[in-house]
């Protein structure tokens, strides 16, 4: 019997979700150094160490090397493809009314705020 280790659990990406994140990817074609491993695997570990406010280290095996995903988001955000991602499905979002640009702020946030500056201002 063969047991595959890449399944779906609670946190990876749905079908619909890859649908949208997967043209904004690089390529997956064949490059010097060998073949990307899948990035929807990569990515699943990704957000999972973030979910889990884990280590890079502990990330389950079943989305590969630990390295691998640690690698391949370094690389992705000195490159700029995190950032493409986020102003892509910003403006899909805006485009489509689901963001509130008022950027409205809990009033007590600032009282907490000014009460703690003047509190190391001495008063």
């Amino acid at each position: 019997m063969t047991v595959d280790r890449w399944c779906v659990v609670a946190g990876d990406l749905t079908d619909q979700e890859w649908e949208r994140l997967e043209p904004m990817l690089p390529s997956m074609a064949f490059q010097r150094g060998g073949r990307w491993r899948d990035h929807r695997q990569v990515i699943n570990g990704i957000l999972w160490r973030v979910d889990n406010g884990a280590k890079w280290d502990q990330i389950p095996e079943r989305y590969g090397p630990a390295k691998t995903c640690y690698d391949r988001f370094a690389r992705w955000e000195q490159d700029g493809t995190w950032a493409r991602i986020l102003q892509r499905l910003q403006a899909d979002a805006d485009a489509a009314g689901d963001l509130d640009w008022n950027g409205q702020v809990d009033s007590s946030v600032v009282r907490a705020h000014q009460h703690a500056a003047g509190a190391r201002k001495g008063g």
